[in-house]
């Protein structure tokens, strides 16, 4: 028996079981596209399939791109509103067959980063940031997280930060990495006169391309890419299903 980690984002929903020694992949990822509209059915019925993909797992984790109360979807930003105030487990749990455990999406790949990444045996405040279709964060005090942290809707220029700075914004608007780039440095810079972190690490689907827009920004504090990449959440919600986060 294994246990399996399913990321929910707002373009896909990929999963894989996890070695939880290695904190990596134990089988290639399997990925579906995220139903539009990403309706509370239509969004179970695909996590099932990819669950399926796997057969039976000991344990399972999923992650949601939203504020996650134990296991009742709060918020749903990047998801259809229909999924605010859903039993997200209990319905999670019916469609895989058996109990799972959902957390928010930044928060699961802060987990992996900070327990096998580039946030590893850091001290001090840590704040992972993934770019993908919002920006989610995850915060942690000497490696323990603040749970469901909302830093992607702050607001900057009068609209919320993701809105201008998340890597489907750059997408959209067809912006140079340089143009990006500008946009995220003042978001980081906002965010870091608030915290005050002593790190903060890039995830989401964009950390695969750090080079091209990391050495464009300039904030006081050390600025990296995730280690674990577009792996982090798969990997993440593994480690909560598993009670080690």
């Amino acid at each position: 028996m294994t246990t399996l980690g399913i990321d929910v984002g707002g373009s896909g929903i990929k999963g894989a079981p996890v070695d939880l020694a290695a904190g990596d992949l134990a089988e290639n990822r399997y990925r579906l596209e995220t139903p539009q509209p990403a309706t509370v059915k239509s969004v179970v019925d695909t996590v099932a399939l990819v669950a399926k993909r796997f057969g039976p797992a000991e344990s399972v984790g999923i992650t949601f791109p939203g504020v996650v109360v134990e296991g009742v979807v709060r918020t749903a930003a990047n998801v259809d509103k229909a999924w605010t105030d859903a039993p997200a487990a209990e319905l999670f749990a019916e469609a895989v067959g058996g109990p799972v455990t959902v957390i928010n999406d930044a928060d699961a790949a802060g987990i992996a980063e900070v327990t096998f990444g580039a946030g590893r045996g850091r001290r001090g405040t840590t704040l992972m940031l993934t770019f993908g279709t919002g920006i989610g964060s995850a915060l942690f005090r000497d490696g323990r997280l603040v749970p469901n942290t909302e830093f992607g809707h702050l607001e900057l220029h009068g609209e919320d930060a993701e809105v201008r700075a998340s890597d489907r914004a750059r997408d959209v608007e067809d912006l140079s990495w340089h143009d990006w780039a500008h946009r995220v440095q003042k978001y980081l810079r906002h965010v870091e006169g608030l915290l005050q972190p002593d790190l903060m690490i890039i995830g989401g689907g964009v950390s695969k391309k750090a080079e091209k827009f990391l050495p464009l920004i300039e904030t006081r504090t050390p600025v990296v890419p995730a280690m674990l990449q577009n792996n982090a959440g798969i990997i993440g919600a593994a480690l909560a299903a598993s009670g080690r986060a």
